[in-house]
């Protein structure tokens, strides 16, 4: 039988234990809040991407299944393999994908371009692909260079936060702006009539046209204009893993391992090689 002296002494172990514990908890929490993106994914075996629902061919959510498709998707697979890592994917918006970033909720952050505003608060790898501006237009309404959609009187659908967004913003500042909370709202205030087009790089207009043909039309203003598309990543002292996803990013490309993911995300939703405008580098 344990005697009260014994009793008092086990209590006494785990008080200290746990005082121990708890001076030793702020320390943990600063090592792990101080751990560089490439040393934490090297422990924890997990590479956090972020997806977005309704922008094939970058991401694809099956509603039945939860799982997710698309070339952003089959990238951060491949790059997580390369780690010896797996994947674990949050959903976000384009909107709040730098906050995600900054706040350590994701690793990396495919698809996004690398404006000057997101480049104060985070990185950039190499360019995936080069992304042409367009707008699918409603019926009667023709627009042949960018200027002509710089009016007052003209409305310009775009999701908010979004490339287009900061595109439009930028380049139309005279046009009238309905920025929406998403790109299916965008699309859809063509089809009903709220907007007279909405801005989308060529890789999401094609597949809306795709997808609702009777959205409107597929048009590329002169001049024809370009922005890279990236993978970001938190600022981080320790430059390595920006460093390996470039590496990665060249080999991949040099492989035609990124050409194969686009045209196979591509194809998911019926759009064959032949459909792709030459304007489209990757």
């Amino acid at each position: 039988m344990m005697s009260r002296r014994n009793i008092a002494g086990l209590a006494g172990l785990g008080a200290a234990t746990l005082a121990a514990a708890t001076l030793a908890a702020p320390g943990v929490h600063a090592q792990e809040a101080n751990e560089s993106t490439f040393n934490r994914i090297r422990r924890t075996r997990k590479l956090r991407i972020a997806g977005i629902v309704g922008t094939e061919p970058y991401y694809h959510k099956d509603i039945a299944t939860g799982a997710w498709t698309g070339f952003c998707v089959s990238m951060g697979q491949d790059l997580a393999k390369s780690l010896e890592a797996e994947v674990e994917i949050s959903e976000t918006t384009w909107g709040n994908a730098v906050l995600d970033l900054q706040s350590n909720k994701i690793d990396i952050m495919f698809g996004l371009s690398p404006t000057p505003s997101r480049a104060l608060v985070v990185e950039f790898t190499r360019p995936i692909l080069q992304n042409t501006f367009t707008i699918i237009a409603r019926k009667g309404f023709a627009p042949k260079v960018w200027e002509d959609l710089n009016k007052p009187d003209v409305r310009v659908a775009v999701d908010i936060g979004s490339t287009h967004d900061l595109f439009a913003r930028r380049v139309l500042p005279k046009c009238t702006l309905v920025a929406l909370k998403t790109p299916d709202e965008a699309t859809l205030a063509v089809q009903s009539g709220r907007a007279d087009c909405v801005i989308q790089v060529v890789m999401l207009s094609m597949v809306s046209v795709k997808k609702n043909p009777q959205v409107g039309t597929l048009i590329i203003p002169s001049p024809v204009l370009q922005q890279p598309t990236c993978a970001g990543v938190r600022v981080d002292a320790d430059h390595r893993f920006l460093s390996f996803v470039d590496n990665w990013l060249a080999y991949s490309t040099a492989l035609q391992a990124t050409r194969t993911w686009i045209l196979d995300s591509l194809a998911l939703v019926g759009i064959q090689p032949e459909d792709v405008p030459p304007v489209i580098q990757f």
